[in-house]
């Protein structure tokens, strides 16, 4: 879902600095509604799938995943019986799953970065993609933790490592979202600077 959520984000983005004075058309608040609720739909329907394979496997009683949570791939390395078939659904899942966001992201930002490219203004390059700076943070850290689980699922049983890793893109990128994008309102940061100038004075 997350995943989903970078790209509209990504597409937000992209609607902002290349095409400002339609954004308000574009990005109607019903518009992101629909986005939101097919991103929604979208998460539905593979979750289902994975539950309805996973209704096939067997356990053996007292089995242990030593995960932050039950993560697919690692309940799957857990099974006693052939999980060959959800194996291949899995991976093709994440593959679709995985390209079809990022390559709606890189999309967006060859667009943008093309659009900076044409300004004249050095400040205005640089206030169009100080808007874009927290979200590529948070692509890069949900990506980068997301493979590294994933690819270390495929040839070793869960680790501590990958475990924090898991807590990193289920945890705290989602948490970040609304943080980051809310440092972008003047009153959110207005209020932060009060907070930390009363705190340095009263030590």
């Amino acid at each position: 879902m997350d995943n989903f959520l970078l790209t509209v984000m990504a597409y937000d983005r992209f609607v902002a600095i290349c095409h400002p004075l339609s954004y308000t058309v574009i990005m109607n608040p019903r518009f992101c509604g629909l986005l939101v609720l097919m991103s929604w739909l979208i998460m539905f329907l593979v979750s289902l799938i994975d539950i309805l394979l996973m209704k096939r496997l067997t356990f053996s009683t007292g089995t242990k995943i030593p995960h932050f949570f039950c993560e697919l791939a690692q309940i799957l390395n857990a099974a006693s019986s052939d999980t060959l078939i959800n194996n291949i659904v899995m991976y093709i899942l994440t593959a679709l799953l995985g390209m079809i966001p990022m390559t709606g992201i890189l999309f967006s930002y060859s667009q943008i970065v093309s659009s900076l490219l044409r300004m004249s203004s050095i400040a205005s390059k640089y206030k169009a993609f100080s808007t874009c700076g927290s979200h590529l943070c948070v692509v890069s850290l949900f990506y980068g933790t997301v493979l590294g689980v994933y690819l270390s699922s495929a040839v070793s049983q869960a680790s501590q490592g990958s475990s924090m890793a898991s807590v990193m893109y289920t945890v705290v990128t989602p948490m970040l979202n609304p943080f980051i994008y809310s440092l972008r309102n003047k009153d959110v940061k207005g209020a932060l600077g009060r907070l930390l100038s009363i705190a340095a004075s009263n030590p």
